[in-house]
Order: C-alpha cells, then structure tokens, then sequence
C-alpha cells in the first residue's frame, strides 16, 4: 500500500481522544491560520507526489478534483443549518430545537461526496487528506470529525439507547441524534460505509436526512455503489429511500483503478506466524514475553463495556493475549472488538484455524475484529495453522458449484482466485466484500510499514 494511508508520513497520528457524541475519533491538531489554499487537498496531493511519497493515479485525481470542487465550496459557505418544526413535536428536548429558520440558497448544506471502488484502490487515502485540509485550515469556522462507520454505528445506536432510557419511546428520536451530531460536526468522513445490520438500515435515512437538514457535509467512503448496498437484507425494501437520498444528495464517485496499494511489494515483518509448529509457537512465545517484561501480566483481568466485564486472558497495561476461542468463540460484538483496541496498542491472537463451514459466526466475528484493529492501528501479532489467505477458504473442493453466477461476477471484478474467493463460508454479497477486505488488510498489517506506523 503506497497511496493508502500514507498520511501516516505526511502528517503524524495521534491516539484517539474521546468526544462528548461521536466517541473515540483519530483526530489531528494542526494550527489555526488564514483559510489557504496551501492545505488544499490539490495542494496536499501535488506535496506528496512531488516527494515520491505517492505514484501518478488518474482515477485518484480524478476523485481529487470532485474533493478539491467540495473544499473550495466548504470555504465560502455560510453554515444556517435547516431544521425542522420540531418544537411542537419534540415538547421534551431542549429549547434547541426550534422553529423552521429560513435560508438562503447559497446557505443550503453542500451535497457531500460517496467514493466508493474495491480494495485497496485509495479510497480512504483520499477522505484522509480530504480530512486534513479542512481540518486545518477551516477550522475553527468549521468544526470536522474523522470517524470509522462500525465505531459511527456504535455511537448512534449507544445515544439512542440514553435517549429512550430517559424520555421513552418516543417518535422519531433519530434527529435529535443527528442535531447532537452537527452541533459537534460541521463536516463528517465516514470510512468504511457499509450495511449488513437490518437495525442499521432502518434508521440510516432518517440520520442522514437529518445531517444535511442540521447543516453538516459528509464524506464518506465505501465499497459498494449506493444502489448496491444492503442487497438481499431483511426488508430492503424499507431501505430503499436511503439510498435515493444518497444518489440525490452526495457526489457519487467509483474509484476502480485495478490497483490495490496495499498488495504493492513490500518488505514483510514477522507478526503473522505460521504454521503452528513447536519454533513458531517459541518464537511467538518469546515476542509476548519481550512486550510485558516491564509489568507484570494480570490474568483474567476485567475491562468495562457498555456496563459489562470483559475478561482479558492474559494482559498488561497496553498488551492483550488471546486465543482465538477466547477471541471470536463467543458471542463478541463490533463495541466489544473496538473497546480492545482502543484499551491495548498490541494484540497477540493464538490458535487460529482454518475456518470450516460450521464456523460461520466464528470467521465473522475474526473478520470485525481484523477491521477494528486496523482502524485503531493497533499492533496485530497472530499464530495460525495455515497462511493468512487461506483462513477463510474453508473446504472449496466442491463449493464451485455452489456460486451462482452473480457471485462468481462479483469474485472476477475483485480479480480473487475462485479458491479463495468462493468460501462457503460467505453467501452474501456485503460479506463477500467484507471477507476480500479482511484478507487485504491481513497483509498490509505484515509489513513493516504497518509495523511502524501502528506504534507511533
């Protein structure tokens, strides 16, 4: 991966910080100044081409200049947020909610950007630096968030919950929530768009009505085309008018290069280790006792989520050890996954097998927790019977026959080997794409690359 996430060289990381909505979001602080056009996102992506630090990609230039049109738009907008008559409706909620307040035309909310493509083509490379630019130099006119779509989700649904604890059930608690969103965000990149969740997908519209209508802009990443998310869900149906906001409201933009940046030659690093022989295991052994050998190791240590024990087999203040039973074995969610790698900066993960058809639930839960890692860099060092790319083949000798054309479309536009890409242990298009994108940063986290920057 050259183009993806090379902002990690350009502009240093920091570790997350919490915020009083939107929950733990890297963040970057830069200082405030005049609004330039020296942090543009043309100027920031010509820096890094200048320096060797990226190659020439036109269809990430093309994408660039749809970012650079919606950065220009964000520097001369006035922001008058539309809200609704909620007054009469919402008795209950603050005195924030007010009448309608008229606006200009040129005082509208800006239609946001939808970058989707496959794997690895730099999508989140571009929302980055995207983030970046407005970050610095519209602030603090304009207020900006960061934040990865499992951990958005996660967030909604937690404040939603607070708000019908406190007031009941009340009709339509979906906009408050995404006023409380504006309040604190201005413009919003979201990585990693994605709905595989029916509880997901039901109040997805009304968030997103609600953000353009309280005046904040999104950016967000994904690797479905809107008109092809949620396919097959659970009443899809009822999910449609999101996606016709999404088409009507959002520059829709594909980057399919046919390149995936991050399967680009490099060095690896030793941190996936297989097979599980008895030097493998010691050397394993050996690289978890040279990371806690400054404090000593708590066993069955407890860690808070959402009001609830997790139990840590084996850990220190900023190093966690499990085998995969412990880890993906028992019924984790996305909040249990994102609190482990928010809690620990390194993670040792043990035992892990080839993946059979009865272990379905087992290889998603290892997928959304490959995908929390990687999101919170955290340090990945894993112990497996077979190699990475063949964690989730499952046993293929007759499962071609069980692809059905659609499927095995899907698997030549993602250029995938048929022996890895037709595992029976995915039968959904969405978990098709989660499970090509979990293999992708499977080896991008053997790198060096990742090795440094995930320790930063």
């Amino acid at each position: 991966m050259r183009n993806n996430r090379l902002l990690a060289h350009a502009f240093p990381q920091r570790r997350f910080r919490r915020t009083p909505f939107l929950g733990p979001i890297p963040h970057r602080h830069f200082s405030n100044g005049a609004y330039s056009d020296e942090r543009s996102p043309a100027v920031l992506y010509q820096r890094l081409l200048d320096r060797g630090v990226i190659a020439h990609d036109e269809h990430q230039q093309n994408v660039l200049s749809n970012l650079q049109s919606l950065y220009i738009q964000l520097k001369n907008w006035r922001r008058v947020p539309v809200l609704e008559d909620v007054a009469k409706r919402h008795r209950w909620l603050p005195s924030v909610f007010g009448q309608r307040s008229s606006t200009s035309p040129e005082a509208r909310t800006p239609n946001g950007i939808y970058l989707y493509g496959d794997v690895g083509c730099g999508k989140s490379f571009l929302m980055d630096l995207f983030y970046d630019s407005v970050s610095s130099s519209l602030s603090p006119r304009l207020t900006s968030k960061r934040v990865h779509f499992h951990q958005f989700m996660v967030d909604i649904h937690k404040t939603l919950h607070r708000l019908k604890q406190e007031n009941g059930d009340r009709e339509d608690l979906v906009m408050p929530v995404a006023n409380g969103i504006s309040e604190e965000a201005n413009i919003l990149c979201l990585d990693e768009f994605q709905v595989t969740d029916i509880a997901d997908a039901m109040i997805l519209r009304r968030l997103l009505e609600g953000l353009i209508q309280y005046g904040t802009v999104c950016v967000m990443t994904s690797n479905r085309a809107p008109r092809d998310l949620y396919k097959n869900g659970l009443q899809r149906e009822s999910f449609l008018p999101c996606i016709d906001l999404l088409e009507d409201n959002y520059v829709v933009k594909c980057l399919d290069s046919g390149t995936d940046y991050r399967k680009q030659p490099k060095a690896l690093s030793r941190v996936y280790f297989y097979p599980q022989d008895k030097a493998n295991t010691r050397e394993f052994k050996k690289i978890f006792e040279a990371l806690t050998d400054h404090e000593p190791v708590r066993y069955g240590h407890n860690i808070e989520v959402w009001g609830r024990p997790l139990s840590v087999p084996e850990s220190t203040s900023q190093v966690a050890k499990f085998s995969f039973e412990e880890l993906c074995g028992k019924p984790m969610s996305a909040a249990d996954y994102l609190e482990l790698t928010k809690t620990f900066d390194i993670i040792f993960i043990e035992n892990i097998p080839k993946l059979t058809m009865n272990e379905r639930d087992k290889a998603r839960r290892l997928i959304t927790f490959i995908d929390s890692c990687y999101e919170a860099k955290t340090k990945l060092f894993a112990l497996s019977d077979v190699p990475v790319f063949e964690i989730f083949s499952a046993d293929t000798a007759n499962s071609n026959d069980s692809l059905d054309s659609k499927q095995r479309s899907i698997m030549d536009d993602l250029g995938l080997a048929v022996n890895i890409g037709s595992s029976p242990l995915f039968t959904g298009e969405e978990e098709i794409f989660a499970f090509v994108r979990c293999v992708s940063r499977l080896h991008e986290m053997g790198t060096k690359t990742w090795g440094r920057h995930s320790v930063d």
